[in-house]
């Protein structure tokens, strides 16, 4: 059976397709979307150019308590890295790489590229 998806699933359900539609008209192309695995979840897997981008979507209702874009702190980095590595082996995948945050608040849509490093 499968249960209903939480209003939070939904957010970011809808937050990650606005993130996906926008980085398409920057350029990007869609490779897959909720890439899982024990290390963790990539949202968004995207070719832009030569380079493959690990894209992380976060999505704040207000700044009250801060930009989404602060909630990627190192802890989710190491997971969004680790996650990466997983998969680009899996794939035997060797081409340059990037991880690209886009941080969704009060409405707002900032997209970060190459956001942090290995």
């Amino acid at each position: 059976m499968f249960k209903d998806r939480t209003s939070k699933q939904k957010t970011g359900d809808q937050a990650e397709t606005r993130a996906r539609r926008y980085l398409e008209k920057q350029g990007l192309q869609l490779v897959t979307s909720n890439f899982r695995c024990n290390s963790g979840e990539i949202d968004l897997i995207m070719r832009h150019g030569n380079h493959l981008v690990f894209v992380e979507v976060r999505c704040r209702a207000s700044n009250h308590y801060g930009d989404a874009a602060e909630t990627v702190g190192f802890r989710k980095q190491r997971k969004l890295i680790r996650t990466a590595q997983y998969y680009l082996q899996q794939n035997r995948i060797d081409r340059p790489c990037r991880f690209d945050v886009v941080a969704l608040t009060a409405g707002r849509l900032d997209w970060i590229p190459d956001a942090f490093t290995l």
